[in-house]
């Protein structure tokens, strides 16, 4: 019985953490996505070099990046080894690495 109770907690541990981290995903509608990819074609950036950095979903970038407002969306862009990249500007992760 004790084993089936430390099994359960274990499980349960393991589906909450599954369930916070989709919760931290983000889903940007098709609509704001065309918004956000015509308004930087539009306002080109110059690409700035982070060697060491990884562009995945969920880094982080450096607080030395400046980070670049796209009008009525909340989130922001920057252009990172010609990759622009949507950033959260709260946590400043990465949410979306556009090629």
């Amino acid at each position: 019985m004790n084993m089936l109770l430390k099994n359960t907690a274990a499980a349960m541990l393991l589906l909450a953490g599954i369930g916070s981290a989709a919760a931290d995903d983000v889903i940007i509608q098709p609509e704001q996505d065309t918004v956000i990819r015509e308004y930087v074609k539009k306002q080109p950036l110059a690409s700035v070099k982070l060697p060491g950095v990884e562009l995945n979903v969920g880094t982080a970038l450096p607080e030395t990046v400046e980070i670049h407002e796209v009008p009525n969306v909340k989130y922001r862009y920057v252009v990172v080894d010609n990759r622009t990249v949507l950033v959260d500007p709260g946590t400043r992760k990465i949410i979306k690495v556009y090629d």
